[in-house]
Order: structure tokens, then C-alpha cells, then sequence
């Protein structure tokens, strides 16, 4: 909530929420209605009412809660580290910090830390901050196992990213690619990879640009169709199911629209771009491209929603992208049949004929004399299902494989885990070695390579072969056999605490922009990331004693009169 207003005035009408709660309370609690007398007597000239009061209290609030959380963090000793950056509406780069836990339950919590002022964006820069940021919230950078960012050259960079540098201070801090940015950009590099898509893109932003210019031809869209049009987001890829999806199931009402609109139009410009749009969204291959789009695309959405869940762990991360990838290839196989019969269908409900034109064909140059002309395609439908087709899904199935190998890499780190009742001896001790090793640094390790092996070997009866990290953890403590595999219970735990997604740093920005708006762009950044710490973590907050917050307030330095 906005707590101050334009003015600090009581009974003012624009002094803001935090006053107005004052004036309320005035009128039932004695206390504060004999200091509001004070103050309006002017027999009291320290009202504890101002900005610079509701800052220090902020603060302290905050503070509790932070120091709530370390506690909790320390207790867990292994965590994780999330961080991303998006400008605010004063223009300024704010670097969101979450730390991902394993709490003994077990239980996987995430921990907002507040917003931090991002003066540069190079990875020096940001390595700086967060490390400085963990020193003055006295959390050991040692005891960090994984690192997320998304994928800025800033962030995942080789050499000078941010990733990079926290790898030369801690190899501990394994680093895992955020999944949901990573799936985006091979949605993305699968829709520049063919002209079609790009087309067919560019006409479905021209329909929502249509209708949403003017709200007459907003009302007609909405007298013919039930699913509105939406603005497809140039990041989230994956989200561009939902502006795909009318003209998947309503086209032939989207078409009805366009020819309304073309009717009633005065303007000769309007009245030419929707009979263009409609000749488009009436077309054979307009249609066709709807289809496989909308079907790639809702396949790679569900994974993408998955993967953003507080809880996902990087063994099912790389389980649901192995399937999406068994997906695409099976599409890639049989897709395009089916998208004829779909797109036919589309065309029957338009009343217009499910014929693909061609297009001219162009002739390529040849440098050399000795080069052999291409053949062309003469037919229409199998040209369109190689330029574009087989072009969009490949691309996608190749960018999967090359995009998410840091992931599956980490994964295979962690190999032992997942694969524990199908290995030989031999082959358990090796991998037992490789992963203690992977969770040493400066002479000591987090477990026993050999003593690993052994309680691997001497498990019990498991519910089930494919249990993930988590369910695996969960199953020992559930039988309190935590002492019995000590060292199983740590790599389980580090394990399940690497991060798969940086989604819950995203979510802070949502809170970001409801805190500092356009009417409050001025908020010092101390006060912003206090708010946002409380609104946040509101249930740590929630059990915060309000004696131990008066206390620290009335501490932090001499008040001249009583309260």
C-alpha cells in the first residue's frame, strides 16, 4: 500500500494511507487520540508521524525479517543463489536476490532478500554486489552449491560473467541456466529460422494492432469471438500459444470480424488492411501455420509452466525436457499430415477452398559455372512443409539439444542419484569419486566418496525405482535413517537445492511495480526493498513479535519524549 500521500498534514484529504490509519485509529484508541490532540494543540512538536519515522520503521521490520530468514538459511547451511535485473519506472536497474533453501522438513523454500541498485551491468559489477550483499547479511559464500541467472552475456558468461567469477571463489557453486528463459529463446530461434513463421507472426500482431487501435472495432471482435486477440510478448515465446489460440478455434470468426470491420470502415487505409487480413486469415496457409504453432507451442508451454514452479528439481527438469524433446521429434514425423486435415477443417468452417497457392519461384544465382541449379519444388504443399515445416522443427529440436547441455551436464554430476538400483559396483564407486570431487574445494569435500558408495549399495526396499532427489530424501526421514546415510542425505540435499529457474526473482518484480509507481517514482531504494521484503515474506512476517520491533526502534537511537 502507498503509505504517504502528497502531503503530511492530518485530516488532510491527499496525506495518504498511513495518516488515514492514524485519524482512524484516533477515534477509538485513547492513547492515540490524546497524541493527535497533542500535535494539532501543537503542545507536542514530535508527532513520530513523518517519512523519516515510517523509513526507520520499515527498516526495522525488514530487518527482523531478514534476520529471521538468515537464521533459517544458516540452519539449512547449503543454499542457492537467484538473481535477476529489470529497470524500475524512475529508470533505475534493480537486481532482485532469492536464496533457495532445503529446510529439514525436507522442504525446498525460496527467500527473497530484497532489491539491490545495479550501477553497472558487468558481471564484475554484479559479482561485487551480491557478495557484498551476502557479507552484510553474514551468510558464508562457502557454503553456496548452485547458482541461476538467466542467459545475458552479463550473466552465464564464460569467462567474465557473473557465474564465471562465483565459480572461481566457490567451484562449488554449480551454475544452472534458467530453464523457462532457455525454452523461450528455442521458440525463438525456431520462429526466425523459417520466412513463413516470420510472416505469420508479423500478420497476427497486425490483427490484435487492428482491433485494439479503435474500440468500435474492438466491440465488433468481440460481438463475433469468444476468445479476445492478445499481444504476444517478444520474450516470453512460449506465451504466444495464447495470442495463436482464437485463430486456432475461431478463425472463422476472427474472418467474419475483419469483414465487418472492412464494411464499416470510413477510412480507405483501415478498410484495405482488413480485407488484407482477412484474405490472410481465409488462406490455406495461414491455416496451416496456425496449426503447427499452436500445437508446438502448447506443448512447450506446459513444459515452461513446469519448470517455473518454486519446487522443480533439475532430475525432473531434465526428464520433462527429454520428453518435449521425444515430442518434437514425433511431431516432426507425423505433424504436418495431421495439421492438413486440421487446417482443412479450419477452411471448411470459412466457407473458402483448402487449396495452397504457390508462390513465384525465384531463381538462385550461380557464382560458378560448374554448379548445379537447385531443383525446385514445383508442388505447393510439399514446398511449404520443407521451407517451412520441417525448417521450424528442427530448428527446435536442434536449439533444445545445444541450449540445455549446462543443464544436463549438472545433471549428470548428480547421475548417481537417479540411476542408484541399475548400477554395477564398479561403476557406483566411479561415479561416487566424480561427485565427491565435484563437492570439493581448498582440501575439504561436503561427503565420502567411498562411504557414499557403500550406503548406496545397502539401501532398502525403495517404493519405487524412479523417486526424484526430494521424494528419495523425504522416504529416509520418514524411516529416520538420517544417521544410518549421512553422506546420501547431504548429496540428496545439495542436490535438490540447485535451482532450475529464476522465476521467483520475477515474481518480485510483479511486487516491484505495485511499490514504486508512477506517483511514488522518488522512493529511496532503502525503502523500496524494505517494503518489498515485508510484502513478500509477509507470512515470516506474520510471526515477528511487535515488542521485539518497538524495541529495536526505541534502540536505535534517544527519543526526546515518551510515546
Amino acid at each position: 500500500m502507498a503509505l504517504r500521500g502528497k502531503t503530511e498534514i492530518l485530516h488532510s484529504p491527499s496525506n495518504g494511507n498511513f495518516l488515514k490509519e492514524v485519524e482512524l485509529l484516533a477515534q477509538f484508541d485513547p492513547v492515540m487520540k490524546d497524541h493527535i490532540h497533542k500535535i494539532k494543540s501543537q503542545t507536542s512538536h514530535h508527532s513520530y508521524l513523518g517519512k523519516t519515522i515510517q523509513n526507520e520503521l520499515i527498516e526495522c521490520i525488514s530487518g527482523k525479517i531478514l534476520s529471521t530468514i538468515v537464521q533459517e538459511i544458516k540452519k539449512c547451511k547449503y543454499f542457492s543463489l537467484i538473481l535477476d535485473c529489470t529497470p524500475d519506472v524512475s529508470h533505475t536497474e534493480q537486481l532482485s536476490v532469492v536464496i533457495r533453501t532445503l529446510e529439514e522438513d525436507p522442504q525446498i523454500k525460496e527467500h527473497f532478500m530484497g532489491f539491490l541498485v545495479a550501477e553497472e551491468s558487468t558481471g564484475e559489477s554484479l559479482s561485487a554486489l551480491i557478495l557484498k550483499r551476502l557479507e552484510e547479511l553474514q551468510i558464508a559464500f562457502d557454503d553456496c552449491r548452485g547458482q541461476s541467472y538467466d542467459n545475458g552475456a552479463n550473466m552465464k558468461g564464460n569467462n567474465k560473467g557473473v557465474q564465471a567469477r562465483l565459480l572461481q571463489l566457490n567451484p562449488r557453486a554449480l551454475f544452472v541456466p534458467c530453464g523457462a528463459h532457455t525454452l523461450n529463446l528455442v521458440v525463438a530461434d525456431a520462429a526466425k529460422s523459417s520466412k513463413d513463421a516470420i510472416s505469420f507472426f508479423g500478420i497476427v500482431q497486425k490483427l490484435y494492432c487492428l482491433f485494439s487501435a479503435s474500440t468500435q472495432r474492438w466491440a465488433i471482435l468481440k460481438k463475433h469471438v469468444n476468445l479476445s486477440l492478445k499481444m504476444w510478448s517478444e520474450t516470453r515465446w512460449e506465451s504466444r500459444v495464447k495470442a495463436v489460440e482464437p485463430l486456432r478455434y475461431e478463425a472463422a470468426a476472427v474472418r467474419e470480424a475483419l469483414l465487418e470491420v472492412r464494411n464499416q470502415a470510413k477510412d480507405p487505409i483501415i478498410r484495405i488492411e482488413a480485407q488484407s487480413l482477412a484474405e490472410e486469415v481465409g488462406s490455406f496457409r495461414f491455416a496451416l501455420c496456425t496449426v503447427v504453432w499452436y500445437d508446438m507451442l502448447s506443448q512447450i508451454q506446459q513444459v515452461s509452466k513446469l519448470l517455473q514452479s518454486q519446487t522443480m528439481q533439475v532430475g525432473v527438469a531434465v526428464s520433462l525436457l527429454k520428453k518435449t524433446e521425444k515430442a518434437l521429434e514425433s511431431y516432426r514425423a507425423t505433424g504436418f499430415v495431421a495439421a492438413q486435415t486440421s487446417a482443412k477443417d479450419m477452411c471448411e468452417d470459412m466457407n473458402v477452398d483448402a487449396v495452397l497457392m504457390q508462390k513465384r519461384l525465384k531463381s538462385t544465382k550461380r557464382h560458378f559455372s560448374y554448379e548445379s541449379s537447385d531443383e525446385p519444388l514445383r508442388d505447393a504443399l510439399q514446398n511449404l512443409e520443407v521451407t517451412f515445416f520441417n525448417v521450424v522443427v528442427d530448428a527446435a529440436v536442434s536449439a533444445q539439444k545445444e541450449r540445455f547441455t549446462t543443464l544436463k551436464h549438472v545433471q549428470d554430476k548428480f547421475g548417481i542419484l537417479y540411476n542408484v538400483p541399475d548400477l554395477p559396483h564398479q561403476e557406483l564407486m566411479k561415479q561416487a569419486e566424480a561427485l565427491a570431487h565435484t563437492l570439493s574445494h581448498g582440501g575439504q569435500s561436503d561427503l565420502d566418496g567411498k562411504e557414499l558408495a557403500q550406503e548406496l549399495e545397502h539401501l532398502p526396499d525403495l517404493p519405487s525405482k524412479s523417486m526424484t532427489t526430494l521424494e528419495l530424501l523425504k522416504f529416509i526421514h520418514t524411516k529416520q535413517l538420517t544417521e544410518i546415510y549421512p553422506n546420501l542425505c547431504i548429496a540428496l540435499r545439495i542436490s535438490a537445492t540447485l535451482p532450475v529457474t529464476v522465476a521467483s526473482a520475477e515474481r518480485s518484480f510483479s511486487k516491484l511495480k505495485l511499490l514504486k509507481t508512477y506517483l511514488r517514482s522518488t522512493m529511496a531504494q532503502e525503502r523500496l526493498s524494505g517494503l518489498a521484503v515485508i510484502s513478500i515474506n509477509h507470512e515470516v512476517g506474520a510471526q515477528i513479535s511487535y515488542d521485539d520491533v518497538i524495541d529495536d526502534f526505541a534502540a536505535r537511537k534517544a527519543r526526546r519524549i515518551a510515546l
